[in-house]
């Protein structure tokens, strides 16, 4: 085997024990992940670590043969719960992002949506038009040309999954920030692509 070939398998390796330890210890940052599955592997190259999409398309590939029909049911319960959501915020642009769009999510991770207003307060009244109780905090969020700006987050319950609402400018539509995984702008899903994703997940079986 050419040592080309030795790093690509050494990669998928690591992705999969990294992918492994995210599931089954819950461990919810990649890099938390890839840190530990290198550490285990005894491999100190970063050059033969994988990177966040090649670990997110190993969980996926583990929750297929590991946990296929209770993680569809979950993933569509979550779907379905996010475009609630975007139904009652659509005047907020509301774009679905993070786990619950790539597949990899958990209730206990819950839903996470960008919203887009010329202020937050509008989010704010809407929030308190629909009686809903929430707690506000700050995410600092990348975007292109090594920018970080720090954003509004509205958090609440619904039921037993928790949601994220992250508002941004209303120009930000246009220019969004990066994706933590793919480090590419994170457009994310609007209400009639989600609707898209829940009609492709058969009633029976892997979403994916």
């Amino acid at each position: 085997m050419s040592q080309r070939n030795r790093s690509q398998a050494r990669r998928q390796r690591l992705a999969y024990e990294a992918a492994r330890i995210m599931e089954e210890q819950g461990v919810g940052e990649f890099d938390r992940a890839r840190r530990k599955a290198a550490e285990r592997a005894g491999v100190g190259n970063k050059r033969d670590w994988p990177n966040n999409e090649e670990i997110q398309e190993a969980l996926l590939a583990h929750r297929r043969l590991f946990q296929g029909e209770r993680k569809a049911a979950e993933l569509r319960r979550l779907r379905e719960q996010a475009l609630a959501a975007m139904r009652n915020f659509s005047r907020f642009h509301p774009r679905l992002v993070g786990p619950v769009l790539s597949g990899t999510a958990a209730v206990s991770q819950g839903v996470r949506l960008l919203l887009f207003a010329d202020s937050p307060e509008d989010v704010v009244l809407d929030l308190l038009d629909q009686g809903i109780p929430w707690q506000e905090r700050e995410v600092t969020l990348r975007f292109g040309g090594g920018v970080r700006r720090v954003h509004p987050v509205f958090a609440f319950v619904a039921g037993e999954i928790p949601f994220e609402l992250i508002v941004l400018p209303t120009g930000a539509l246009r220019s969004p920030p990066l994706d933590p995984v793919s480090e590419r702008p994170e457009k994310g899903a609007d209400a009639d692509d989600v609707r898209g994703l829940l009609d492709s997940m058969p009633a029976e079986g892997l979403p994916f």
